[in-house]
């Protein structure tokens, strides 16, 4: 897509801080990081978001994620990392091209995702009853 900066980052029209690439994924470094090292795993073939992208090519991102994240890991010193992906604008979707963002996380490091809340049983009841009569 020409206007994505994904595939211009991807076709070399942009730079990159590049930690990964192979014949189908590249895996560079966020320049707006939530932590050191927060990293985008990104398929160089464009799809929108994930519900757009194949299995395979989602099941990939995840394979290369998982063979990376230890590397991202120990290079700047983390316990631990999220996983994200923010699928559509109010999910927080800036670029769309599907990826999946690697946040390496510290003690202490003041990060957090969101607030839980409480709900009642009657809600989840009702929410898990419309959610599987569109299941297919």
């Amino acid at each position: 897509m020409s206007d994505c900066i994904f595939c211009k980052i991807i076709q070399g029209v942009l730079p990159k801080y590049k930690v990964y690439e192979d014949e189908d994924v590249v895996a560079f470094l966020d320049i707006h990081p939530v932590s050191v090292g927060h990293t985008l795993v990104v398929p160089k073939k464009h799809y929108l978001d994930l519900v757009n992208a194949p299995p395979e090519v989602a099941a990939n991102l995840m394979a290369i994620t998982q063979k990376i994240a230890p590397s991202i890991m120990e290079a700047v010193g983390a316990t631990a990392f999220n996983l994200a992906l923010n699928n559509g604008a109010q999910a927080g979707q800036v670029v769309n091209h599907v990826h999946l963002h690697i946040i390496p996380r510290f003690a202490d490091d003041g990060l957090r995702l969101w607030p839980a809340k409480e709900v009642k049983p009657t809600e989840l009841e009702d929410t898990v009853k419309k959610i599987r009569t569109l299941v297919v």
